[in-house]
């Protein structure tokens, strides 16, 4: 069986993927680099308690975006 490309895979085909192939490290590895080239996410530190959430509205944004977007896919 032959493997398909990585490489031109987006995203979302790889996770698929891996999802179905996941004793496939090459597939693991591939998924993580295109993660890290994308680095689509926000770093912070750990919260120390709920509120401190508070201190990071960018990342309560994007969240709240995500979220808007994934309820209009799931009405589609």
């Amino acid at each position: 069986m032959n493997k398909p490309n990585f490489q031109t895979m987006s995203r979302q085909e790889l996770h698929t993927y891996f999802l179905a192939h996941r004793d496939d490290r090459e597939a693991f590895y591939a998924y993580v680099d295109k993660l890290h080239a994308e680095a689509n996410w926000i770093e912070m530190p750990p919260l120390q308690s709920p509120e401190d959430i508070e201190n990071y509205p960018e990342f309560v944004e994007r969240l709240q975006n995500s979220s808007k977007q994934k309820q209009k896919d799931d009405a589609l």
